[in-house]
């Protein structure tokens, strides 16, 4: 794997929604109303098997719209197969497993890992992944990645955990490439906010 799968994946977004735990519908709405923010790029998690159809379903929302879907916290290769087979266009990891980066990479997803130390990313940057999963981000704090990008300049990180319209600028403004979003798009309030940091620089 290789940098250039998530450059041409996130392109120019700043933002990632995470639909989690949702049903179907409520998955799919949330999605259509990602993209219509300007949000493109879309995450439902598959902790459990019950969540695949809702993932399913957004991805062949997205397909109509010509927008990817990914699979998150994916954590074997039953999940894996189960994501690719659901039609995931990549696979994100609360941790670190490089058997899991291995068997998304077999079949041909790029695989988001997440770190929260150096040396998980120095470890992933040995097995050339080279884009990052930051968790939990609010616990880290921006001044996390600014410290990063001093020894490991070549990573580009998605924050995740604890992101809302309220801090992500924060995090993006600290070098951070994608603030991902989950409960806060579920809130009127902030559904303005996000547009703006979606399409926008801070």
């Amino acid at each position: 794997m290789t940098m250039t799968d998530f450059d041409h994946i996130f392109g120019s977004a700043r933002v990632m929604a995470i639909l989690r735990g949702l049903p179907v519908a409520e998955t799919v709405r949330l999605a259509e109303r990602a993209w219509d923010l300007g949000i493109d790029v879309v995450e439902v998690p598959v902790a459990t098997s019950d969540a695949v159809p809702a993932l399913r379903a957004a991805v062949e929302a997205g397909r109509e719209r010509g927008r990817i879907v990914g699979a998150g916290t994916v954590l074997d290769e039953s999940q894996v197969i189960a994501a690719a087979d659901a039609g995931a266009a990549f696979t994100v990891a609360p941790g670190l497993d490089l058997a899991v980066a291995d068997a998304a990479a077999a079949r041909g997803l790029p695989h988001l890992p997440g770190v929260a130390t150096p040396t998980e990313a120095q470890q992933a940057l040995r097995h050339g992944l080279t884009w990052l999963k930051a968790f939990p981000a609010i616990s880290l704090g921006p001044a996390w990645f600014k410290a990063m990008a001093g020894p490991l300049p070549q990573l580009r990180f998605v924050a995740t955990g604890g992101l809302d319209a309220g801090n992500a600028a924060q995090f993006l403004n600290a070098g951070v490439r994608v603030a991902a979003v989950g409960s806060a798009l579920t809130d009127e309030t902030q559904l303005d906010q996000l547009a703006k940091l979606a399409t926008h620089p801070s």
